[in-house]
């Protein structure tokens, strides 16, 4: 029996590249992020230690290090790159509008490449924010500015567990977002030069 209401049904992605997208986008990406990304930042803030190795002091540093911690900002970039071709994927839905609708109808059209425009916006964004808070290497030992929580402290550095696969697993999160920055490019190409190809045969 089929479950769907009338009148709406899902869309896929009208390109080819747009498929791929959304196959590398729900299953790589998901996969890197929420099992590696566990493995590797889990516990992250249990061996963060600093000298002298007392447990205000290695919180304080700590949130110092990670205003933000990189699952919660990769996850809150899944969720922001999302939203646009949700939206659009929503609207085709509701309207009942198909694959090759987008393609022959201008307006569709139109809706769909400033969808992909979005993501590309977003992603850049987010790489630029990426590169700010925890930038390109993970160091071994970060230097924390712990003044302000007791004088005594001053100055203090901390040990960065794991950093190697930290700065490996950082580089590969930049590889996919500049990935997906390209495919969504590619994908405005395609549906261009397929939206052409519509109006030749005409």
């Amino acid at each position: 029996m089929n479950s769907t209401p009338p009148g709406f049904r899902l869309l896929r992605p009208p390109t080819v590249i747009g498929q791929f997208h959304t196959l590398f986008f729900g299953s790589v990406r998901m996969f890197f992020l929420g099992v590696l990304g566990f493995a590797v930042y889990g516990n992250e803030a249990l061996h963060f230690s600093c000298d002298p190795d007392r447990r205000e002091l290695n919180l304080f540093c700590y949130n110092q290090f990670r205003p933000i911690t990189p699952q919660v900002f990769w996850a809150l970039q899944l969720v922001t790159v999302l939203v646009p071709g949700a939206w659009f994927h929503l609207y085709a839905a509701c309207k009942n509008i198909d694959q090759e609708e987008i393609l022959e109808r201008p307006i569709y059209t139109v809706f769909y490449i400033i969808s992909v425009l979005l993501r590309i916006i977003l992603e850049i964004i987010a790489f630029w924010l990426q590169s700010h808070l925890f930038g390109f290497q993970v160091h071994p030992v970060y230097v924390c500015d712990a003044s302000s929580l007791e004088k005594a402290f001053n100055v203090t550095k901390c040990m960065v567990p794991e950093h190697f696969e930290k700065t490996i697993f950082l580089s590969a999160m930049y590889t996919f977002t500049v990935i997906t920055i390209l495919l969504c490019i590619a994908e405005i190409f395609e549906i261009l030069f397929r939206r052409l190809g519509y109006l030749n045969n005409q």
